[in-house]
């Protein structure tokens, strides 16, 4: 029996929707519902493990981890990349990297939720009524205001169809757009600090990389209106976390709209959890029912083709 391990598997979800009946008589599937913290103790529970599938980039699986884990064979992750897996260690130590397809709707339709609620303060509004209260905020309407994307790839592009519907004006910025690509989306190309100096709402679809890591931050934070909003359901160590809770603490910024975090499941002593004028959410951007399903039926799909011998969607390894 080969030991299969679900990591990060935090609602138990990964047993249910995937289709492991068909590898009941080849696999063994162990779900970790609890992140493991300390790379010695992710050594230990990991090691007796042959296959092991990775929710996004939740765990970092760098050169020092995948030395530690001799029996290692197959490693699927969600999507088609993830930038916490050493891909060269992995292959060097003979281990097979596949992934899955994916779909961008769920981050697109987060991100506006988020605008939506930090915006126009629907938090604090549903805590006030529970408590007897009764229209005490006042928000932005979204017409006529300008949204400025960070990054114009593919959840960026269809954040803007939903902004016009709004009617929204939209800029982008990112370090290799051009003119012409920006044309074909129907948006204005404008410098970083012009994004920041004038947009209405930030929003952030930036792939995390060295280049990126920081990309947001007190300088770009500083240009923005006090009444303008961030939102990023990206990933947190581009926007720099110590900037912003001090930009949400001095009134810097209006408030900002977060799902993602520089590390995750975001600590219970955390300052963004007690910082002003924000509505967090935990990494739901891809926690949609239509997404999980076909990621864990492709799973086993990798798990499966694998064990046959015929590895499928590959992404890295021999």
């Amino acid at each position: 029996m080969t030991e299969v391990a679900l990591l990060d598997d935090f609602q138990d979800l990964g047993r249910q929707l995937g289709p492991w009946s068909r590898l009941a008589d080849r696999t063994t599937v162990t779900a970790f519902t609890h992140s493991i913290a300390g790379e010695d103790d992710l050594a230990r529970a990991l090691e007796p493990f042959e296959v092991i599938v990775a929710m996004r980039e939740r765990t970092a699986f760098p050169r020092s981890l995948v030395r530690r884990l001799p029996r290692l064979r197959l490693l699927v992750t969600t999507g088609m990349a993830n930038a916490a897996l050493d891909l060269p260690a992995l292959e060097e130590h003979g281990v097979t990297v596949c992934g899955t397809g994916g779909t961008a709707a769920p981050t697109v339709e987060l991100t506006w939720a988020l605008l939506l609620a930090v915006s126009r303060h629907i938090c604090e509004e549903d805590r006030s009524m529970r408590d007897g209260g009764w229209q005490h905020t006042i928000g932005p309407e979204l017409a006529g205001r300008t949204l400025g994307l960070v990054g114009l790839g593919r959840i960026g592009r269809l954040m803007v169809p939903v902004a016009r519907a709004f009617g929204l004006e939209v800029i982008a910025w990112s370090q290799n757009l051009t003119d012409a690509d920006a044309q074909v989306v129907g948006v204005e190309r404008v410098g970083k600090d012009a994004l920041f100096a004038r947009a209405d709402f930030v929003t952030v679809h930036y792939k995390l990389g060295p280049r990126s890591v920081g990309l947001v931050g007190a300088d770009e934070l500083a240009l923005m209106k006090p009444t303008a909003f961030l939102v990023n359901t990206s990933r947190g160590p581009i926007v720099d976390t110590a900037a912003l809770v001090s930009a949400l603490e001095r009134g810097q910024i209006a408030g900002a709209g977060l799902d993602v975090y520089d590390e995750e499941p975001l600590p219970v002593d955390h300052p963004l959890r007690s910082a002003p004028r924000t509505v967090l959410s935990p990494h739901l951007g891809y926690v949609a029912s239509g997404g999980y399903e076909r990621w864990w039926r492709e799973i086993v799909e990798d798990v499966e083709a694998f064990l046959d011998g015929t590895p499928i969607r590959v992404i890295g390894g021999p």
